[in-house]
């Protein structure tokens, strides 16, 4: 295994070798989109059936078609089972995820008087169901539940569900089943990968049919959301992690690569650099890595040293702050880190993040587990468009308009000579005595 830390010098990269810095591992998905297609149809037909046997296969776990979803025995059994500390460490987290997510609710409606006799406005009602996907491929990860029940939850959504892959033992990780009941989830069902999607998009006999899926994912969720995209909504691409660390002159090395390790560690398919302009904070970091290495599993430092050491990851050195910035902004990274002594002075520089964390006591772990905004966030580049999850994405806005008969006088001339501009008859009529008549004589 070699911990070689590779070195990006954007000035003397190529236009192409510069987009390679840029590319995820989640941008061609041809392979998966080819190889998903067969086990959504499989659960499309054949439901807890499929289900068991991908278990088997997929997970290695012994899952029987009527043993999809998690009993109140098994909920029972996870509290008693998982360590009292480890509780209160959930409940913890979880009170500040639902104090953020408590605050980001929208009003459930608004209006405004836009002109006289014409109101207009919004109102919000959470989504009938609602499958929440909490992953299972390199660990357990009941963080994961918390930071999608809970919104969902907040909104008000009358059926959320958490879909997990199970465990060899046939069975759901015990934190992520006390995660659920805390996050105020009721239902858990042994579903992973492209299946999960499957299963929530058609239905089976166990799992209910669900109107969006979200959480994060492997290349395969990916992909399965994508086909079923005709049959259940999904708004946020979260795939393999990624991050940005960014550092001034004034950064402690020694905290940079601390942090560079956070993310790196999630697997060998992660996006980690580490970006400054300051190339003796950049040498500092590099060589600040091993002694952080030497206190990890070989796993761990097997998937960072994977990461940091080839085109996916590793320290990339700016002439300019300008350039620095421009290269975070292209990147548009799910995770960004400012390491200053005064970092709120580049917060107008991003343009592009998911998640930006300012100074030397905001660690990413911090964020990912307790701060309280939600670590489900868009990778891929998909900060340059898409926000974090949160309560609006388990919401939907229905405008709201009323006219009296002083807006209508006003507003129905304006209809008419729209109406006959674009050639329809019945927009027009519907604005002309043939209504006139009718509202009068109502009135």
């Amino acid at each position: 295994m070699s911990n070689r830390v590779a070195w990006h010098e954007l000035s003397k990269l190529s236009a192409e070798e510069r987009k390679t810095l840029l590319t995820r591992t989640e941008d061609d998905l041809t392979h998966f989109l080819e190889n998903v297609a067969p086990i959504i149809e499989a659960v499309r037909k054949e439901g807890d059936v499929a289900l068991a046997r991908f278990a088997r296969m997929f997970d290695k776990a012994q899952v029987e078609p009527d043993a999809i979803a998690a009993t109140e025995e098994d909920f029972d059994a996870a509290f008693k089972a998982l360590d009292p500390e480890m509780i209160e460490t959930l409940e913890f987290c979880a009170d500040n995820i639902r104090r953020f997510h408590e605050a980001q609710r929208p009003e459930e409606m608004w209006m405004k008087e836009i002109r006289p006799g014409v109101l207009v406005g919004e109102r919000a009602t959470p989504i009938d169901s609602v499958a929440l996907y909490s992953p299972r491929g390199k660990g357990t990860f009941p963080s994961m539940t918390l930071m999608t029940a809970i919104p969902a939850v907040v909104a008000g959504v009358p059926m959320p569900i958490v879909l997990t892959p199970p465990g060899p033992d046939g069975r759901v990780d015990a934190a992520t089943l006390v995660a659920a009941r805390i996050a105020g989830v009721k239902h858990v069902y042994k579903a992973g990968g492209g299946q999960a999607v499957a299963a929530a998009a058609y239905g089976t006999d166990t799992v209910p049919r669900c109107a969006k899926f979200e959480g994060p994912g492997s290349p395969w969720i990916a992909a399965a959301k994508r086909l079923l995209q005709g049959q259940i909504a999904s708004r946020l691409p979260a795939g393999p992690t990624e991050s940005i660390v960014l550092a001034d002159e004034t950064a402690d090395p020694e905290i940079a690569a601390l942090d560079l390790l956070v993310e790196a560690e999630h697997g060998s398919d992660s996006s980690n650099f580490f970006v400054t302009w300051s190339r003796d904070v950049a040498e500092k970091v590099r060589d600040a890595l091993p002694k952080y290495w030497a206190e990890m599993s070989a796993e761990r430092v097997r998937y960072s040293s994977d990461v940091l050491g080839g085109t996916s990851g590793g320290i990339v050195l700016a002439d300019t702050p300008e350039a620095a910035f421009a290269f975070v902004n292209d990147y548009a990274p799910e995770h960004l880190q400012i390491l200053s002594k005064t970092p709120f002075e580049y917060l107008s520089r991003v343009r592009n993040a998911s998640e930006i964390l300012l100074g030397e006591y905001a660690a990413g772990s911090m964020a990912n587990y307790a701060m309280g905004p939600n670590a489900v966030l868009p990778t891929s580049g998909m900060a340059r468009a898409h926000s974090p999850l949160g309560v609006h994405d388990f919401m939907k806005t229905s405008s709201i308009g009323h006219v009296t008969a002083q807006g209508y006088a006003e507003f129905a001339p304006h209809t008419l000579r729209f109406a006959r501009y674009e050639g329809f008859d019945a927009h027009g009529n519907a604005v002309t005595k043939l209504r006139n008549n009718h509202v009068e004589k109502g009135e």
